[in-house]
């Protein structure tokens, strides 16, 4: 024990150390900003004595108060920057200790046991993270306020684990918990993991090292609001002097960075080696649960949910379907025996009071931070749920994208597929042999088929309805900034080539559910997937890329003959 506290001391005294750097930094501004109207005081002390007189004095005196008038207006403009501007707050779901009870508790009593305050209240995000977050600058303390008393479910009475009657609602961290946790790792899994998170509320409670962070937040709050962009040219020239402020704060916040960062990693140091005391051979098993957590959560995100949100539709259970992924992993894995066996203990979503709503939140803040969708429901951005995910989402998306390949071909003039007529009325005829002879007929054929479904999507993906904030405060990334949606992207944008993959893929799906009998259906870990008697079938990527990179058909042919495809059947498009 006494290895701890010496190690938790040292971590707590390098982290106040840079505290009270952030802070001398902040005094010498002070300083520099009075160090001119010190000289204007002592001019003016000095005449008065009958020690400088004359003319030359007097315009030195009124030359020196000029320049110190000038330069407290400047400090000025930028202290009032630094107060009223409103730091990036991490966008989350508020849960209020009515909706969690058990889960207030349980954080409630991990802080008593660690000697260390209670957060001032839970949040949640759509990530695999779970952190402090300093909500203690006052712009974002009365923005968070004004947010809470908005929301009938968010804490707007100061509900929470620490103090809860007569403080201000923000005043400790408030605890950042990420959501699929909570449905991933059993109770105690949780536990283990939230106690070097919580043991962080110990030195963030320490008078200096707060008022370096609200120093610094508030540095970049200033930084950010002086880039946001605006419009018009009256308001631009109006920009100026915001602008002059926040280079003036660019330059103390850059003095800044280093120290801050030390003195975060002090914190971080002292509250590991705090927490060691605590659950910390189960900690071992649960940082394994971390991982696998965010394996499975990345999986989803990219292979599950993006193809729903670029369809307009959002699943609303994520969490519950992180739990099905890493299930159908684990079951690949061959470990499906532990699993079971881990399985059985008690979910950590046992202590919200209704995980289902909860998790309906966090995944359309999902969609919002990682793919732009919009912050409320609507007939272009609907909730979808997992047993209706095959029809509502992998069958529209099959079925547009061969739509849309087909307009494009019938752009190009493409001539319908051998023995199907060649008449005008067949010449839209969408069958999946015109798209096979067409792109194994020649390399340029290809190439600007590519390049008009590129251009299709990009056309479709700009007449796509915008996300629309909610109105000043009305939304959960208001805090955020002026950064555009989405703020986390998953994916870079695809080529040309991989665009008409997809389609020519989504093209061959289409043909096997109308013509052999095969039906759409839900991977959890790849996502939209073709089921033939209730089984996947063999790859059909490679298939697809050899006939769209190489103009080669066979491997192609070979696979739809394995299915029973008819390839000169019409398809039902949308």
């Amino acid at each position: 024990m006494s290895g701890t506290g010496t190690g938790e001391e040292l971590g707590a005294q390098a982290a106040r150390a840079r505290a009270l750097v952030l802070l001398r930094i902040r005094s010498r501004a002070t300083a520099v900003a009075l160090l001119p109207a010190a000289f204007a005081v002592v001019l003016f002390a000095a005449g008065a004595q009958g020690f400088a007189e004359g003319s030359g004095w007097d315009a030195v005196r009124w030359a020196v108060t000029a320049c110190a008038v000038l330069v407290l207006l400047v400090a000025a403009a930028v202290a009032i920057a630094v107060v009223r501007a409103k730091p990036a707050v991490s966008p989350t779901v508020p849960l209020s200790e009515e909706a969690a009870p058990d889960l207030y508790r349980l954080v409630r009593d991990l802080a008593e046991r660690l000697g260390v305050p209670a957060p001032s209240a839970i949040a949640l995000t759509p990530d695999c993270d779970s952190w402090l977050e300093d909500r203690t600058h006052p712009a974002a303390d009365r923005a968070a306020r004004e947010a809470a008393n908005r929301d009938r479910s968010g804490p707007a009475d100061g509900s929470g684990p620490g103090p809860r009657r007569g403080r201000r609602v923000q005043a400790a961290p408030v605890l950042v918990i990420g959501s699929p946790f909570l449905w991933w790792m059993r109770v105690a899994e949780l536990r283990a993991v939230l106690a070097p998170v919580v043991a962080g509320t110990g030195p963030s409670a320490h008078p200096d090292i707060a008022a370096a962070r609200r120093f610094v937040r508030g540095l970049d709050g200033a930084v950010a609001d002086a880039a946001a962009p605006v419009q018009g040219a009256l308001r631009k020239v109006l920009r100026l002097p915001g602008r002059f402020v926040g280079r003036i704060a660019r330059l103390l916040l850059r003095s800044c960075r280093g120290h801050a960062t030390e003195m975060e990693r002090g914190v971080a140091a002292a509250a590991s080696t705090r927490a060691q005391a605590v659950d910390y051979g189960l900690r071992v098993v649960a940082q394994e649960q971390v991982g696998l957590a965010y394996a499975g959560w990345d999986r989803l995100l990219t292979r599950v949910a993006l193809p729903a949100w670029r369809m307009g539709r959002w699943p609303s259970r994520l969490d519950a379907g992180v739990v099905s992924a890493l299930t159908e992993l684990s079951r690949r894995d061959r470990l499906a025996e532990g699993f079971t066996t881990r399985l059985g203990e008690r979910p950590a979503c046992d202590l919200l009071e209704e995980p289902g709503a909860a998790d309906e939140a966090a995944s359309l803040l999902a969609a919002r931070l990682f793919h732009g969708g919009p912050a409320e429901t609507g007939p272009d951005w609907a909730p979808v749920d997992w047993q209706q995910y095959p029809e509502e989402v992998v069958d529209r998306k099959w079925r547009s994208e061969a739509a849309r390949l087909h307009r494009v071909l019938d752009s190009m003039g493409v001539p319908p597929a051998a023995g199907t007529g060649s008449d005008t009325a067949c010449a839209g005829v969408p069958t999946l042999a015109r798209v096979v002879e067409h792109l194994a007929a020649g390399q340029d054929g290809t190439e600007e088929l590519a390049a008009g479904v590129s251009a299709a999507v990009a056309r479709d993906e700009a007449q796509a309805p915008q996300p629309v904030s909610g109105g000043a405060g009305g939304d959960v990334l208001d805090l955020w900034g002026p950064d555009p949606l989405p703020l986390f992207p998953l994916q870079p944008p695809r080529t040309g080539t991989e665009l008409l993959a997809d389609h020519v893929a989504a093209m061959v799906c289409c043909a096997a559910v109308d013509t052999a009998g095969a039906a759409p259906g839900l991977d959890w870990l790849d996502g939209p997937a073709l089921l033939v008697d209730g089984a996947r079938p063999a790859d059909l990527g490679s298939p697809v890329l050899s006939l769209v990179e190489d103009g080669d058909a066979g491997p192609l042919r070979s696979w739809l003959a394995s299915v029973g495809v008819r390839t000169d059947k019409p398809v039902r498009l949308v």
